[in-house]
């Protein structure tokens, strides 16, 4: 197992009416709040027993299919790639949420069950009513503006291998536990990324088995646990991290539940960083490097440094695109790109 030593920082009495967000947002490190959601339903009847929480979950379930994912009990929990990654190593179901829990209930005294996942599950679509009862008060300026998106996952023993996430997030371990295993941005060398596609869950994951890292194989990763720190988290803690820290995160017990809160800073209608990330693979990454290197002048100029500093010289008339972005300015900006890209 791969050790890291460094543990999140842990904040206790914070009330849950009184989340200190300035202060959680302006740190940009992960920070867990000890017992912020343990009054929340959904916990209590988890502290109980899994059955107690999952008939409390289901009471809200309005019978839309979702969609499961099954692995076999060799993957150990691990939802990652077959050994010549060229396919996962499990299967996507489309059925009933009560069905799969009921599933894992059937397994949970299994000494070899078969690891059974629900991903991403949007609350207010498929269960209704839930956060009425189990909601955090997200009253900061940020959300007003960008209302998160929020998520249920569920499952047994679970691992979802090391991974970024564009948004801002907020995760809740509502049953059993969770341990998060957090990195900073800059580690994305030292923890060996996989395919672009497919991925496990959407978002280019780590090929290292941190149950049992190859230093051989992947030698930097001795550095990426140097930098690493561990979130140990029970029911009614809350994890708070910033946007692109990679996280691995291993669901704990026979069964379990976390709720998540996912948000963007930014206005709607920018566009994905990752498509310019893709584009940049097409025109950019196999150039001379030299001239690659005045591109990243470029790039520092027009992208990196101040957002004001390209215009500051021009004519407010004059600046089309290096103005400002607002929704119109964005459609033009992306109809100019679409036209090049279709040249």
């Amino acid at each position: 197992m791969a050790r890291i030593e460094a543990r999140t920082e842990e904040l206790t009495g914070i009330s849950p009416d009184a989340i200190p967000f300035d202060e959680l947002f302006a740190r940009q490190r992960p920070v867990i709040l000890k017992c912020v959601a343990r009054d929340w339903p959904l916990v209590r009847h988890g502290l109980h027993s899994p059955l107690e929480a999952i008939r409390y979950l289901t009471s809200f379930y309005n019978g839309a299919p979702i969609v499961g994912y099954v692995g076999a009990p060799e993957i150990n929990g691990r939802f990652h790639y077959n050994a010549e990654v060229n396919a996962l190593n499990f299967a996507a179901e489309r059925t009933r949420l009560d069905v799969f829990l009921d599933r894992i209930i059937a397994h949970r005294d299994d000494p070899d069950p078969p690891s059974l996942y629900i991903g991403s599950t949007d609350v207010d679509t498929y269960l209704p009513g839930l956060r009425d009862e189990n909601d955090l008060k997200l009253d900061h300026s940020t959300f007003a503006g960008a209302p998160a998106m929020v998520s249920l996952w569920m499952g047994n023993h679970t691992i979802a291998s090391a991974h970024w996430d564009m948004s801002n997030n907020i995760a809740c371990c509502m049953v059993g536990g969770r341990r998060f295993t957090l990195f900073p941005p800059e580690q994305v060398e030292n923890l060996y990324p996989g395919p672009l596609e497919p991925t496990p869950g959407g978002q280019v994951v780590s090929m290292i088995d941190f149950a049992a890292p190859d230093l051989d194989r992947f030698p930097r990763f001795a550095d990426a646990m140097a930098a690493g720190e561990v979130a140990e988290l029970e029911p009614g803690d809350v994890l708070i991290y910033p946007a692109l820290w990679w996280h691995h995160v291993e669901a704990l017990g026979s069964f379990n539940a976390m709720i998540n809160y996912w948000w963007n800073a930014v206005p709607s209608f920018m566009d994905s960083p990752m498509n310019t990330l893709l584009h940049a693979i097409l025109s950019l990454r196999d150039r001379p490097g030299a001239e690659k290197e005045s591109w990243r002048a470029m790039f520092d100029y027009y992208v990196f440094g101040p957002s004001d500093r390209p215009a500051e010289h021009l004519p407010v008339a004059a600046r089309g695109a290096l103005a400002p972005l607002d929704e119109v300015a964005a459609r033009r900006l992306r109809a100019m790109l679409l036209k090049k890209l279709n040249r």
